[in-house]
């Protein structure tokens, strides 16, 4: 039984629609809502937090909680930009909760945090003299001091430098295994869901278009709109392979070999023509013509000393059936 579900919720706002959001989040779960800029990720998590009025109806632990106000769902929210009180310092930030709330073992929490988060030299500093970095730790902390049965977090990583993005990832990896949280997390990052999520659900214009493992949704995309959105390249008409015409294929480019002799053995063998060739520091990116169709392909350096097949002449290119991705 899901701990979180999600069913047929819709919600408008001004000329965006939220269509028919329906998945299920289990206990103990990482799940992250991958999508781009103004794909509804946000409204989705500001939906389950209670700030809209939503069709469709938001289960929680088999309750239905769609009428419950955001003060009675018990759900921490880390903001994109960590709305954080300006007029408080760090300690009082954290603790905002015990204002409203019974909490239970605050000290021992609020030690525990302080030492896990590393904020013992900020405890008492001010919300304006924080990093981005600093500001989201804090923001994470309160969310947890108050011990909410699910935590959401709405691009927690976009406010980090980009040299600290891999600390940060691993530091909220350990934050959800150490506080046994159920954790929601949006992004538009591809690296981010694929090293954080335990399950995956793709939000295109209002709409999950897809959702399952993480493996399965990053590597076995369900449609076209998914695999474009994933950024697959070699998309193909299934037919090319020999396959039923009308399915369609991605072979990835670094699978696909290239000769100029015709000595390839792969299952799938082409003779094509060179149509650019690019030096990118480690690599080569080539443009193959087959007929009609334009591969991509990525070929190392330490492979390939240098481009030696100009543009306009023939060479083969081969790849196997085991690398291919039906769509």
């Amino acid at each position: 039984m899901s701990y979180l579900s999600l069913k047929s919720l819709s919600f408008g706002l001004g000329d965006f629609e939220l269509k028919d959001i329906t998945f299920d989040v289990n206990e103990g779960e990482y799940f992250v809502i991958l999508g781009h800029s103004g794909a509804g990720k946000t409204v989705i998590l500001e939906s389950i937090a209670g700030l809209h009025k939503v069709e469709g109806s938001v289960h929680f632990n088999n309750d239905d909680i769609t009428e419950l106000t955001p003060e009675e769902r018990d759900i921490g929210f880390v903001y994109q930009d960590f709305a954080l009180f300006p007029n408080m310092n760090v300690k009082d930030n954290i603790t905002f909760a015990a204002k409203y709330r019974k909490i239970e073992n605050q000290k021992a929490l609020m030690e525990d945090l302080i030492e896990f988060l590393g904020l013992q030299k900020i405890i008492d500093r001010r919300i304006d003299n924080l990093s981005g970095g600093e500001k989201q730790r804090v923001a994470i902390a309160r969310a947890i001091f108050a011990q909410p049965k699910i935590l959401l977090l709405d691009e927690p990583l976009s406010a980090i430098d980009p040299t600290f993005r891999n600390q940060i990832m691993k530091f909220l990896k350990e934050i959800h295994k150490k506080y046994k949280l159920t954790t929601l997390h949006v992004t538009h990052n591809f690296r981010e869901a694929s090293y954080l999520a335990d399950k995956i659900a793709i939000v295109i214009n209002g709409k999950v278009v897809q959702v399952g493992s993480a493996n399965s949704v990053l590597s076995a995309p369900t449609s076209l709109e998914v695999a474009e959105f994933l950024g697959f390249k070699n998309i193909f008409d299934a037919s090319l392979i020999g396959e039923e015409k009308g399915k369609m294929f991605s072979i990835d480019p670094n699978e696909i070999l290239v000769s100029s002799q015709d000595n390839l053995t792969n299952d799938f063998i082409f003779c094509g023509v060179m149509d650019e060739c690019m030096g990118i520091v480690d690599h080569f990116k080539l443009y193959v013509d087959v007929g009609e169709h334009q591969f991509f392909i990525k070929v190392l350096k330490r492979d390939h000393a240098n481009c030696s097949i100009d543009r306009g002449e023939k060479l083969y290119i081969g790849f196997d059936r085991k690398d291919i991705s039906f769509i």
